[in-house]
């Protein structure tokens, strides 16, 4: 046990990218094996669509349902765990960690934008505001990305803190947008 968490919380060791994948890799086998998952993984390296380094980790395995169950809460945990352990061992590395299980955040991703063109749909249909449920900070930005590609209509968030509500609504034309938002709801 003091092997495993002395890699995550031991000295600084030198930067490199694959110092940093080698860090991830003990990470996630010790992650793996103190949970006592039936999980196996693949460690891939790419960039993002920053340019920025990305490590990706895919599980698959008997526990995938473990992870996805609750909305990928389990995944977003171990992805959180993992940049904050590549943080703390590489403060000035800028790598991105990215979990997935069996593809479950692009199906995550779809069934959002799915929803959102449904009530985009609602909202243009009956020229009246619609509003999705509370959602992560994550979710909301997948929504407004894809809400932002189609001109009739616009989104914003609403509410106080990390859960907010999106509010879809359809753009005006020329001569009512000097119309108070709240007449057409």
């Amino acid at each position: 046990m003091s092997g495993f968490f002395s890699k995550l919380f031991g000295g600084k060791k030198k930067e490199g990218s694959s110092d940093v994948e080698a860090l991830v890799h003990t990470t996630v086998e010790g992650l793996l094996e103190k949970g006592g998952f039936e999980l196996s993984f693949d460690l891939s390296s790419s960039t993002d669509d920053k340019g920025e380094p990305q490590l990706t980790v895919e599980f698959s395995g008997a526990d995938e349902e473990i992870l996805k169950d609750k909305e990928g809460q389990m995944i977003d945990s171990i992805q959180l765990f993992l940049k904050r352990v590549v943080q703390h061992h590489f403060p000035e590395d800028r790598t991105n960690v990215v979990i997935d299980c069996n593809g479950y955040r692009e199906e995550s991703s779809q069934a959002l934008i799915d929803l959102a063109d449904k009530l985009k749909g609602i909202a243009l249909e009956k020229g009246k505001s619609v509003y999705f449920r509370a959602l992560p900070p994550k979710d909301r930005k997948i929504i407004h990305q894809y809400l932002a590609n189609d001109e009739r209509v616009r989104s914003r968030s609403i509410g106080d803190g990390l859960f907010k509500k999106i509010k879809i609504y359809p753009v005006k034309s020329a001569g009512a947008e000097s119309n108070h938002e709240n007449s057409a709801e």
